[in-house]
């Protein structure tokens, strides 16, 4: 199947992506800063070849897995981390996270309203089978936003009862319509909870957030940040795997939650995967800014088209997630589908909407990824309800990003 583009698609990238010089240059400007810093904690921890080997069965001794422990902790700011294949997503790493953090009885803050849909069953906010925080005794509680934005009184206030052990900070707006946090405004929540409650432990869901700016959470305040590594900081090579990182006693928790008290990080085999996982996070700054640079060019060519989106176009982004408003459910479908027909796996199967595990409503995926679900590569999807908006994310090159991008709009204006 060849790739045709339309002259007036063609038109309307050209316009676009001519519009787009300053925030590209912003993007590269914070992939170099945060590229010079990745290399400078290689070679501070020296690596070497030999850390790329794996392990098999109960993997003691890994050599290149507690190296990358000790290079996440120090690119984090932190005293200790955990970067693990057994995590087989960023809600397992997060719920890990928030189990070595509480206990019977204590309670569980969310900063900015509800978390993302498939936290939701972990906690305990919705029923999604036994083993909730809530099943252990966990107490669960939100502060709402306020006016769409984090609301700092009430944080304080609800902050201040002395059962509250971890806040949630979720960095990403997930399926809200609220913007994403930016570093400087996660140290600011950090601080309001730090006064009222010193001892409550704050907890960072950094998903998509990794890179787009030139500090993390941790480095404002944050006690501990927790993402998938088939997000940003994998590459886009990372096969697998969750990463977490910070407090040494918060981080050892989350170990003693993933495999088994007395265990922890000792045990957890790479299977020949570290190069990868090495690799991948060295290409990461780069990778998100294609992301990064896809994400803009999109918003930029709906625009034009007269469509809403969220980020826009010219803001200062903090994630790299780019939200389009569709406006009904069967534009929802055609994006989703050129996103699919611009893929380089599964290019030919057409996204429906189905009953995904971990959501609440019907949800419509357009991915064809070397690594399944890998949100670093160039996908979108969409909850099938009000308001009808179409998630953006990925593109491990601009410039296949950019094609996928014009072939849901060749798709959005097929009679």
């Amino acid at each position: 199947m060849s790739i045709v583009l339309s002259e007036r698609v063609l038109t309307l990238a050209d316009r676009a992506q001519s519009e787009l010089a300053e925030q590209f240059a912003r993007i590269d400007r914070i992939s170099q800063e945060n590229t010079r810093r990745v290399l400078e904690v290689f070679q501070e921890s020296r690596v070497a070849e030999g850390y790329f080997a794996g392990t098999t069965g109960y993997g003691y001794d890994d050599l290149g897995r507690d190296k990358l422990d000790e290079i996440y902790a120090r690119l984090f700011g932190t005293e200790a981390a955990l970067v693990r294949i057994q995590f087989v997503n960023g809600t397992h790493a997060i719920t890990c996270a928030l189990f070595g953090a509480l206990k019977a009885g204590d309670v569980l803050l969310s900063a900015v309203g509800a978390p993302y849909d498939t936290l939701l069953g972990a906690i305990g906010a919705a029923d999604k089978g036994h083993g909730s925080l809530r099943d252990y005794g966990v107490e669960y509680r939100q502060v709402e936003l306020l006016d769409n934005k984090p609301d700092l009184r009430g944080l304080s206030e609800a902050a201040a009862d002395p059962r509250v052990k971890a806040v949630l900070i979720q960095r990403s707006r997930g399926y809200a319509t609220r913007d994403s946090l930016s570093v400087e405004e996660i140290g600011e929540l950090c601080r309001v909870i730090r006064s009222a409650n010193p001892g409550a432990a704050i907890l960072v869901d950094n998903c998509y957030g990794e890179f787009v700016e030139p500090s993390e959470p941790t480095h404002a305040g944050a006690d501990l940040v927790v993402g998938s590594l088939i997000k940003n900081p994998g590459g886009g090579l990372a096969p697998t795997g969750g990463y977490i990182a910070g407090r040494r006693d918060l981080v050892e928790g989350a170990a003693m939650r993933l495999t088994t008290p007395g265990i922890g990080g000792e045990c957890g085999c790479t299977l020949g995967q570290n190069r990868l996982l090495y690799q991948g996070l060295f290409l990461a700054p780069h990778t998100v800014a294609q992301a990064l640079k896809t994400a803009v060019f999109a918003a930029r060519v709906m625009e034009l088209l007269g469509y809403e989106t969220q980020p826009r176009s010219d803001a200062v982004r903090h994630d790299i997630i780019q939200m389009i408003h569709m406006g009904g459910p069967e534009a929802v479908k055609k994006f989703c589908r050129g996103i699919q027909f611009g893929a380089p796996v599964d290019s030919y199967v057409t996204p429906e909407p189905w009953d995904m595990p971990g959501y609440d409503s019907q949800v419509i995926m357009a991915a064809g990824a070397f690594v399944q679900g890998a949100s670093i590569e160039l996908s979108a999807d969409a909850p099938m309800r009000e308001p009808y908006t179409v998630y953006l994310q990925g593109g491990l090159t601009f410039e296949s990003g950019r094609l996928g991008v014009l072939l849901a709009v060749e798709e959005l204006l097929r009679a």
